[in-house]
């Protein structure tokens, strides 16, 4: 079901290395600079994984200069989650976490369960392929959620 875009988004996964990042940089992609868009880990302890980096590169996702966070980081940082409009979980450890933050808040939580294709695939050519999957569940979640991407596309 097509929602108006909110003001805010911020997508969380486990690590904020491969799911998270994906969906950051293709909501901005799509849908522009009008949304304030963030992801976030409930763990910061891995670098942006390479093979999201190349499969983002694919739709011209600018993705290596991401800098993975944890929520801890993000509230030190001064991003408090009561500003955003909406938090996107797509895992679930990251969901237990938001809506544990949030309680006090009324913040809207979903969650989209996306597949983690760490450790998925034995050749370089099945793993890529894993993420190309996960990337794509993503991207279709957005244009179910958003609508059809607002900005031309290449």
């Amino acid at each position: 079901m097509t929602q108006k875009l909110p003001q805010s988004v911020l997508f969380c996964c486990d690590h904020n290395a491969v799911r998270s990042p994906m969906a950051e940089g293709l909501m901005k992609k799509f849908y522009g600079t009008g949304t304030y868009v963030q992801s976030v880990g409930v763990m910061n302890d891995l670098e942006i994984d390479g093979f999201s980096i190349a499969v983002c590169q694919e739709l011209d996702v600018e993705l290596s200069r991401h800098r993975s966070r944890s929520f801890d980081e993000m509230e030190n940082w001064g991003d408090d989650l009561s500003s955003f409009d909406l938090i996107i979980a797509l895992s679930p450890a990251s969901q237990r976490r938001a809506l544990e933050l949030t309680r006090f808040y009324h913040l809207t939580v979903e969650y989209w369960p996306i597949l983690d294709p760490t450790g998925l695939g034995e050749t370089r050519d099945a793993k890529i392929a894993q993420y190309r999957a996960a990337r794509d569940q993503i991207k279709d979640r957005l244009i179910d959620r958003f609508g059809p991407p607002s900005r031309t596309q290449n």
